[in-house]
């Protein structure tokens, strides 16, 4: 059982060496902070917090550092998180509220989080498994250039070019553009791509060649919009810790790159709009994250909850990273209930 003074000497332990990287020792403490013992005391307080094993010699006659079960502890017992300067709000809020659409948003905000915990960032776009479909437009881009641009009810905004077999003149795609969105729209992705399998019956045989090409072209987008999808950014941040990695760094890169991956790590962690977690190290190993940490937290658009959070090393500043991750989850569950 570790007494009350012991957590405390776990929190600086954990504190300091995220700070420096170096093992902190038991003189260190009793010259930094206002503990009101000796340094035999806290010689004592940190054996029993390496019987317990929160706490690790990583070389003989060294300090200590925390091990996977001591930052567990530490990001349980934190009662609140550091709050984010005046400065750093204002940022989340003007570089945010730029952006143009869904896609634009969620690129900002794995940016923000990656420059304000200098981790990895990652972003899970809203589930569209519930989404409806709000709007399909045909934009003419040369005589046999089409895009195909299909809007949900969650601000997704996927778009695709191809070319034609024959053009269109504007007579054509306006019927087409009209029947496509009196067919398709407020219906949700699985209802409509079924209807798109037999929307080119309706017309003439002249038409149907370059009619299937489009809604072939609109299945695909309705399919991707039903995947679930990551966005990422300050993968170089990992080059900057290196050195906390027993090993290559490579593994984890490859990890990383594996969006099935994330995406299965990001299902096992428990969505908590008002809150946020963490999995820490060995929690992970089944990922090939063994050696790094997790912290995420829900948000929320157009009824669908997802995931944003940050990857690193498990010497990472918690309280910052959890306060950062929080408050662009709050901010962004707000940005795009306005829209």
């Amino acid at each position: 059982m570790v007494s009350d003074r012991g957590l405390e000497v776990l929190r600086v332990i954990v504190q300091d060496y995220v700070a420096s990287r170096e093992p902190v020792g038991s003189k260190s403490i009793v010259d930094r902070y206002s503990f009101g013992v000796s340094a035999a005391t806290i010689r004592n307080d940190m054996a029993l917090l390496e019987d317990e094993e929160l706490i690790t010699a990583p070389h003989t006659s060294s300090g200590r550092v925390p091990t996977d079960k001591g930052y567990r502890v530490f990001v349980d017992q934190l009662a609140d998180l550091r709050p984010l300067t005046p400065a750093q709000r204002q940022a989340i809020e003007s570089f945010l509220g730029q952006s143009a659409d869904l896609d634009d948003v969620l690129a900002r905000t794995v940016r923000l989080l990656s420059q304000l915990t200098h981790q990895v960032a990652l972003v899970q776009y809203p589930s569209l498994t519930s989404a409806r479909v709000r709007h399909i437009e045909l934009v003419s881009l040369a005589p046999q250039r089409l895009m195909t641009v299909l809007i949900t009810d969650s601000g997704r905004v996927e778009q695709r070019q191809f070319d034609i077999v024959t053009p269109i003149d504007d007579a054509l795609a306006g019927e087409l553009r009209a029947k496509l969105n009196a067919t398709l729209g407020g219906l949700g992705l699985t209802d409509a791509a079924a209807r798109l399998g037999t929307f080119a019956d309706g017309f003439p045989a002249e038409h149907r060649p370059v009619v299937a090409q489009i809604v072939a072209s609109l299945s695909e987008q309705v399919l991707a919009g039903r995947q679930d999808k990551l966005l990422l950014a300050g993968t170089a941040n990992l080059a900057r810790t290196e050195e906390d990695f027993s090993g290559s760094i490579f593994p984890v890169l490859e990890a990383i790159e594996e969006q099935v991956t994330l995406l299965r790590l990001f299902g096992e962690m428990e969505i908590d709009l008002g809150g946020v977690s963490a999995r820490i190290g060995r929690e992970n190993a089944t990922f090939g994250l063994g050696e790094t940490s997790v912290v995420s937290s829900g948000y929320s658009s157009a009824g669908s909850v997802a995931r944003l959070g940050v990857l690193g090393p498990t010497r990472m500043d918690y309280s910052n990273n959890m306060a950062a991750v929080r408050a662009v989850a709050r901010y962004l569950s707000r940005l795009l209930g306005e829209e």
